[in-house]
């Protein structure tokens, strides 16, 4: 017998949020390690809001509706809250019931930019690494350092010439632009719209755009992310921000640092020792800093096989989190986003290790 296509609305629901969600989900797992960190960083929650006035949004459930936002690559916060309206895995795992009301778009981000301003992100990376370390996750001996481009949210028609010597722009809110015979540096222009954002290329003869530099120092032996870093778009930033971050390992004893040929250069295969680190970076060819005796050993053949996961962080960064182009101005608020982002990528590894057999 076929059935009816009718709807009605029952007047009152028995089934909450929790038991709509299968126990075998991913997100229930990432939902544990979450709330273990957010429980790491209750006082500095409590430091951060005053005693007395009308509550806000909690801290934890805006982390876990940012952490959703990466995880399922939603590209603005309104598109964020349509979600947490009706689906109820969303509601479920930031921490809302079923007849909660959603927040609006705008009292969202006001709330969001309070965590913005405080160093929250490196709070969360940091209880987010402390349980992979606890679950004997990562290695404390073998690691990996790359750096990449974060497009800035400022396009070429904002540059204007340090000294206030530009033509007067042309009228139109988006009027067409002719930079054909200018010569443009870091020296003479900036942006207006995103004054720390700097001129970059990635490889020569490649385009040049406004942009920050993400950095990452990432363990060999299941390729968690170890430290994150964001730096402004200048030359020798991999080079300062991989020794700044191996530098920042605990400990007293030798590790080993794999990194590609941007590398291999004299100042680094030195500086590398001054921290306790030996240089694992291919060789290039000719002029190499490395010793040849040393590419012949076991550990340099693994480190350079180990390395290459650094570019699945990336990509995961990039494509998932969509930080191939920052959304938010300003290098703080950049980092704030990178460091958050290379936390959620720790979690989702972390789950893929903890639960696969044994």
């Amino acid at each position: 017998m076929r059935g009816e296509d009718l709807q009605q609305s029952d007047i009152f629901s028995y089934i909450s949020a929790e038991q709509r969600v299968p126990s075998d989900h991913p997100l229930r797992a990432m939902r544990r390690m979450t709330d273990e960190a957010l429980r790491g960083l209750s006082r500095r929650f409590s430091q951060m809001y005053a005693k007395r006035g009308r509550p806000s949004i909690a801290p934890e459930k805006l982390l876990r509706a940012l952490l959703l936002q990466m995880l399922y690559s939603i590209r603005s916060e309104r598109m964020l809250m349509e979600q947490l309206d009706y689906n109820l895995l969303f509601r479920w795992f930031v921490g809302l019931n079923m007849d909660d009301r959603v927040w609006d778009a705008s009292t969202f981000s006001q709330n969001r930019e309070r965590l913005l301003r405080s160093e929250v992100a490196q709070g969360f990376f940091d209880q987010v690494r402390r349980q992979a370390e606890s679950a004997g996750l990562m290695s404390d001996e073998h690691f990996s350092v790359d750096g990449t481009l974060i497009e800035a949210w400022a396009g070429q028609k904002s540059l204007r010439r340090t000294d206030g010597q530009d033509d007067p722009p042309p009228a139109g809110r988006n009027p067409e632009v002719d930079f054909h015979g200018q010569k443009r540096s870091n020296d003479t222009h900036m942006s207006r719209t995103d004054p720390e954002a700097m001129l970059a290329r990635k490889t020569r003869g490649s385009e040049t755009k406004l942009a920050y530099r993400g950095h990452l120092l990432t363990e060999n032996r299941n390729g968690l992310v170890a430290r994150a870093r964001l730096t402004h778009a200048y030359g020798s930033a991999e080079t300062h921000a991989a020794l700044q971050m191996l530098a920042s390992l605990p400990g007293e004893h030798a590790v080993t640092c794999g990194a590609d040929k941007g590398f291999d250069n004299r100042q680094f295969e030195s500086e590398c020792r001054n921290v306790r680190a030996k240089a694992h970076v291919a060789r290039k060819k000719i002029g190499s800093a490395i010793p040849a005796p040393r590419a012949q050993q076991v550990g340099y053949q693994i480190s350079q096989r180990k390395r290459k996961r650094i570019e699945e962080v990336f990509g995961w960064m990039k494509t998932v989190a969509l930080l191939r182009k920052a959304r938010h101005r300003g290098r703080k608020r950049v980092a704030w986003m990178f460091t958050f982002a290379a936390a959620a990528y720790n979690l989702v590894r972390m789950r893929k290790l903890l639960t696969q057999p044994s």
